[in-house]
């Protein structure tokens, strides 16, 4: 599924707009860096007012963080304004950034955040997690019956996901969507990793309760 990175308004002096720049994805991980990476330069800056600089994390974490955030919340439009509210909430706030964490632990975190209250605001059932690319048939070329078969698990799933409650629902969607380590992950949640994992195995085991009846038999606790 490709995802359209959000045009992004940084409120300042003056008003700086830009596009977001879709950056390839080579891996879950391409969007994210290290504490010795270039973007430090950039953290640097910004946090000395510069809005040019900030552009550029933007332009560096804007797409991967928009993939994260729309498996969190229920549409697209609410995805768009959630990364809208996300990075003029960094903006503000980049001046206390103390880099006591990595940047992108930081900025996810901020948007993990806006991701749940908007769910929590908008009190629905959560969003729609897009596990195209997730969920592979068994044969490159299924017959009608596999079709079926294969649609109805993507649907069950789906919805097993949408049915967690935020608390796990992220965790899910960090480590086992998204592919983030359980430190990153636990990082941008604030929680421990103790906590991280137990929120993530009864995540898991939900989602497998649901999709029970399509598992192989042998797969059945």
């Amino acid at each position: 599924m490709q995802l359209r990175a959000p045009a992004v308004t940084v409120a300042g002096p003056s008003e700086v707009s830009w596009q977001a720049e879709r950056r390839a994805r080579t891996s879950p991980m391409t969007a994210v860096a290290g504490p010795d990476s270039d973007d430090q330069v950039l953290v640097d800056r910004a946090r000395a007012g510069d809005r040019i600089a900030f552009e550029g994390l933007v332009r560096m974490y804007a797409d991967r963080l928009h993939a994260v955030v729309r498996r969190l919340v229920d549409d697209d439009h609410d995805a768009e304004e959630v990364i809208q509210e996300t990075f003029l909430r960094a903006w503000r706030a980049i001046d206390k950034f103390n880099g006591d964490s990595q940047f992108f632990t930081w900025l996810y975190r901020i948007g993990v955040n806006e991701a749940s209250r908007r769910t929590a605001r908008n009190r629905k059932r959560g969003p729609v997690v897009r596990l195209d690319d997730q969920v592979d048939p068994a044969d490159d070329r299924p017959g009608p019956a596999q079709s079926v078969q294969h649609g109805d698990l993507r649907r069950v799933l789906e919805q097993a996901v949408r049915d967690l409650k935020p608390d796990y629902r992220a965790p899910l969607v960090l480590r086992d969507v998204e592919g983030l380590s359980t430190t990153q992950a636990a990082d941008i949640l604030g929680i421990g990793e103790a906590a991280f994992k137990s929120r993530l195995h009864r995540a898991r085991l939900e989602v497998r309760s649901a999709i029970r009846e399509y598992l192989p038999e042998d797969d059945h606790p």
